[in-house]
């Protein structure tokens, strides 16, 4: 699909530009408009119809993209968006991507053509420039959970201080010897989540072993299976900080395999606060975070945008986590 910066390039300008020379609100110098003009023939763009202003109206719908439906994080996300689209006059679209881009890209383009007005993303990912291309054409959008730095309106959780508090407390316990059980580092959260491991452990006077940082772990099986080779490498953690409350269970349940005693001998936390967490035995210390609020938060944001007909620079909206104390520590 031609974009507006497949377009900018071929006129040597910018992709603003091109916005402006095809909508014809702003002036733009005659020689620039027409090689602007000439580069959308040649390229047989045509411009999104969420760009030009929906000038037949709006649909009073919001396009919800999500990674994984089976992932516990998203219902909560899901009812706060819903909830407060409804409350607002719009329904949602909700649309599952598996984790697969090109899925995504597909759900986008199709929404797209079909006047949705705004997107609420929670997909983004370092590879996600499609979702920059929609921001320069002036779509709606705003990004939940992930955020693709300044360049996009987001909704996201301050990971960093969610992971540092939780490692500060295993530290503030005694506990010195703390592995973790990494997530995804091309997704920004779990690079935050990290950077709060590794401060923590450094303000204490404690180094990072690089035994104890255990990558690739999508879930509870990887997160059992990682545990398990660090068991058996010989390199005993009296702590575990892992970046999802599932990867906190795998490795609960590879400590108990292996005769070791949660939190008598290893403590553990996990990340989220899913609802059966408590339900555990042990029940699970974890970081707690906000997902309704965090969806409700992405509707108001982006009906604001779209209310909005001056684009202002976007703005991150961070939520605060909070330490959730329980047996497992």
């Amino acid at each position: 699909m031609i974009t507006i910066k497949d377009v900018a390039k071929l006129a040597g300008v910018s992709a603003s530009t091109v916005s402006r020379a095809i909508s014809g609100n702003i002036p733009v110098e005659k020689e620039t408009r027409d090689k602007v003009m000439q580069a959308v023939e040649e390229l047989h763009y045509e411009p999104n119809a969420l760009a030009k202003g929906l000038k037949e109206g709006k649909t009073n719908t919001i396009g919800l993209i999500i990674p994984n439906i089976g992932n516990h994080l998203f219902p909560p996300l899901v009812k706060g968006v819903e909830e407060t689209a409804r409350k607002s006059g719009y329904t949602v679209i909700l649309c599952n991507t598996e984790n697969n881009l090109e899925i995504e890209k597909t759900y986008l383009e199709k929404m797209q053509k079909r006047l949705v007005d705004g997107f609420i993303i929670a997909t983004a990912r370092e590879k996600s420039t499609h979702i920059l291309d929609m921001e320069a054409e002036g779509v709606p959008v705003v990004l939940l959970i992930r955020h693709l730095g300044n360049a996009v309106d987001a909704v996201i959780l301050d990971n960093y201080k969610g992971a540092y508090e939780a490692v500060s407390y295993l530290l503030a316990r005694g506990r010195k010897k703390i592995a973790i059980i990494n997530g995804e580092q091309e997704l920004s959260l779990y690079r935050e989540r990290f950077n709060g491991y590794q401060e923590a452990l450094k303000k204490a006077g404690e180094t990072v072993v690089p035994q104890l940082v255990l990558d690739d772990a999508f879930g509870e099986e990887n997160g059992y299976a990682v545990m398990v080779g660090l068991l058996r490498s010989g390199q005993m953690p009296d702590a575990v900080f892992a970046t999802t409350d599932l990867r906190a269970i795998g490795a609960i349940r590879a400590i108990k395999d292996f005769g070791y005693r949660v939190p008598e001998d290893i403590a553990v936390i996990g990340f989220d606060d899913f609802e059966f967490t408590k339900l555990l035995s042990p029940r699970l210390t974890t970081v707690s975070q906000p997902l309704y609020d965090m969806g409700k938060l992405a509707v108001e944001k982006l009906i604001t945008i779209m209310d909005n007909k001056n684009k202002v620079t976007p703005i991150i909206d961070v939520m605060e986590p909070t330490l959730v104390l329980r047996d497992s520590t």
